[in-house]
């Protein structure tokens, strides 16, 4: 559907928990990137291991990932589930992305069942950014549902977010259903 055009395709793995083992990860993203022309692949990180402070594991899994795709010229993003995580453990989740050599850190699968679903947040944004220190690019998504969330978010700097398909016409004023990721 989009041959010809400008607009590149970003493929999931590993989608909505992060839970799989690492070969499994690699497996799964190479299987991708073999299959279709993709420019991005976003990735859950195990928010489980996450969550219990096994940070040299959540960075290690992520490496495996990011070195496949980058061989491959693919950019990584890296979903850490925020809704899920305490202010440390959003910073450590960050860091792991960095550590990693990820190119962007995300707020949210959007799939998050486990409680409230507050998505990126100015607190969850701010703590993906002071983390990040410039190092990788900060992706918000979840819970973008009007223009000035929207805005505010650009004002804090933001490099990227994705809006629902649900919200799309609320945000950009769109009149059609569509799914937007303003990167």
């Amino acid at each position: 559907m989009v041959g010809g055009t400008d607009t590149g395709l970003c493929v999931v793995c590993d989608f909505p928990f992060g839970a799989s083992s690492t070969q499994s990860k690699v497996t799964q993203a190479q299987a991708i990137m073999d299959g279709y022309d993709i420019q991005d692949l976003d990735i859950v990180a195990n928010y489980g291991r996450l969550r219990s402070g096994d940070l040299d594991y959540v960075t290690q899994d992520i490496r495996a990932v990011v070195d496949a795709c980058h061989a491959k010229g693919v950019v990584v993003k890296v979903i850490i589930e925020t809704d899920s995580l305490t202010p440390e453990q959003i910073k450590g989740g960050t860091r792991c992305a960095v550590d990693a050599g990820a190119d962007f850190i995300k707020s949210s699968t959007g799939l998050y069942t486990g409680g409230e679903q507050r998505g990126a947040t100015h607190e969850v944004v701010d703590l993906m950014m002071e983390a990040g220190n410039g190092e990788i690019q900060v992706k918000g998504f979840g819970a973008i549902r009007d223009q000035m969330h929207f805005f505010e978010l650009i004002d804090r700097g933001i490099d990227c977010m994705g809006i629902g398909y649900r919200s799309t016409p609320t945000v950009l004023g769109f009149s059609q259903d569509v799914s937007c990721d303003a990167c």
